[in-house]
């Protein structure tokens, strides 16, 4: 049944006319304990969402539509390996990837090879075609091989491994892989090349660059072997690269791209940060599972997460969601946010080949603490749209220094304050301003938030968050009836630019295209 046409749905509907109206200034005068009412703690971390525009009645709400969605159902088919991603006929098991012992033996056997790699390149086993070690790793991948593992070895950059360096090459545009290669030895250096089917145009345009790059200084395409290996299903293709079976790492068509991080596409993150610590980024996910899987809907922080986005997109009207990391080794986590729930979940039609009729992903953006303050925020402040907003603090640093951790930790909580109470009129004439400015000075608040509050970032806690988005997702897509797993958005671009290609070189007939592609092809060939 299309959600809209629940009582659950309409139920919460009705409540939200009722709701809109108040202040979140009015909820917190009502209930002086409202951030013990609205907070959940679990495995050392705190989500605070008492500045969101919810009451108790919105929460029982949104959890009785959250049972109408079957969002437990769902949850039991994709732990059954159902083949809930049903466009593509496969299942969803990326959380096996993580499960330890209960791994699958194929899982299991991958991180053995895995470990195995890494602890040979770290020890200086493994050597280039001149006999020197390895001191630099660049992964060639995109999207998800490339998002994830990026991300996460700036957030652990506190625990990078000595002696070597790991580098990301993603963009087609020879801009970004141009000048690292200027800056690398050919000798010193081992390619990742992370790509599923091994025909990735960017992936493969870069890898082949990469390739002739070490051909330059080395004839003999027997080094090929020594300074590439690849996490890919087709044997065939990275044998003709020049690619050493053994050198060749797999994983699975029920690992999406943005859920690949655990598998062997964290081999990047792995030889970062060392492979006791991807351990513990895989311990930390399994954590986030079992709570997940375990904890009841008013306890469960996947579920809320997905709840309060749903409340805030589809009955307060909100379509952007602002992630805003308090630490700089962050940075990219926004980026990482938005492939995973915009790609999963910025689709406009249901699991019944429907339209739903409703909003479903929000726009997902944001940068690091204190940046954003200077760039953005003043929208978020006066800008008269509704903008939720998740902030992310720890507790301690993971790069200690004096007076930076504090000051950073008070403009988190200041913003949060400033954007959920405001400040009146009244207020403002209290400082003794000039009556002509107090307009400008006016802050309306009620901006909702959430934040997020982990011990510290480590491989473990990092683990936790974003297993605990991962679910947020699922738990999206069961309520708004989408498959959250395909993404068949990104094809039809990929299907032209193909096209497009020889033409750009003065092949083919481009008769087929659009007056405005025809007249863009021909004045970017002069």
């Amino acid at each position: 049944m299309n959600p809209i046409d629940t009582p659950a749905w309409r139920a919460l509907a009705a409540h939200a006319e009722a709701i809109r109206p108040q202040h979140l200034r009015e909820l917190f005068a009502d209930d002086p304990q409202r951030f013990a009412h609205f907070s959940l703690h679990h495995d050392g971390l705190l989500l605070d969402y008492s500045k969101q525009r919810v009451s108790a009645d919105t929460l029982r709400l949104l959890r009785e539509y959250a049972e109408t969605a079957d969002v437990d159902g769902w949850k039991q088919k994709m732990l059954a390996g159902e083949t809930i991603n049903h466009t593509e006929g496969r299942a969803v098991r990326h959380m096996a990837l993580r499960a330890g012992e209960q791994a699958p033996s194929e899982v299991q056997l991958v991180l053995s090879r895995l470990q195995a790699f890494c602890e040979r390149i770290h020890s200086g086993e493994w050597r280039g075609f001149s006999g020197e070690r390895v001191t630099d790793v660049v992964n060639i991948g995109i999207g998800g091989s490339d998002l994830g593992p990026r991300m996460a070895t700036l957030a652990l950059a506190a625990r990078q491994q000595p002696d070597i360096t790991v580098h990301f090459i993603a963009n087609v545009d020879s801009a970004d892989i141009a000048p690292l290669l200027a800056r690398l030895n050919p000798r010193t250096t081992l390619f990742i090349v992370a790509s599923k089917t091994f025909t990735t145009l960017e992936t493969l345009t870069n890898a082949r660059t990469a390739r002739d790059w070490l051909l330059a200084t080395v004839v003999q395409e027997s080094a090929i072997a020594r300074h590439f290996v690849a996490i890919s299903t087709n044997l065939e293709l990275t044998r003709q690269f020049g690619i050493s079976p053994e050198n060749v790492f797999e994983f699975w068509d029920w690992v999406g791209g943005r859920f690949s991080l655990w598998s062997a596409i964290g081999l990047s993150l792995a030889l970062a940060i060392g492979w006791k610590n991807f351990e513990q980024l895989l311990a930390g996910a399994r954590a986030m599972d079992q709570h997940f899987i375990e904890a009841p809907a008013a306890e469960n922080l996947p579920l809320t997460l997905a709840l309060i986005s749903l409340w805030n997109t589809n009955f307060l009207g909100a379509t952007t969601e602002a992630m805003l990391p308090y630490s700089q080794s962050l940075h990219l986590l926004p980026a990482y946010l938005q492939q995973l729930e915009m790609e999963s979940l910025g689709k406009q039609v249901d699991r019944d080949g429907n339209m739903p009729g409703i909003a479903t992903s929000p726009v997902i953006w944001g940068e690091s603490g204190t940046n954003g303050q200077h760039s953005f925020y003043q929208l978020c402040h006066q800008g008269g749209r509704i903008i939720p907003a998740d902030f992310i603090a720890l507790r301690e640093n993971d790069f200690p220094l004096p007076g930076h951790h504090t000051a950073l930790l008070a403009n988190c909580l200041a913003q949060a304050a400033a954007l959920a109470f405001g400040q009146t009129a009244e207020e403002v004439r209290s400082t003794g301003i000039t009556e002509d400015l107090v307009p400008y000075k006016i802050f309306p608040g009620n901006q909702p938030s959430s934040t997020l509050l982990l011990p510290n970032l480590t491989p473990y806690t990092l683990g936790q968050v974003l297993a605990l988005f991962e679910h947020k997702v699922f738990c999206l897509g069961a309520l708004w009836n989408l498959n959250a797993f395909d993404q068949w958005g990104v094809e039809l671009g990929k299907q032209l630019a193909g096209q497009l290609t020889p033409l750009l070189s003065g092949e083919g007939d481009a008769s087929a295209f659009d007056s405005s592609t025809r007249g863009l092809i021909a004045a970017l060939k002069g």
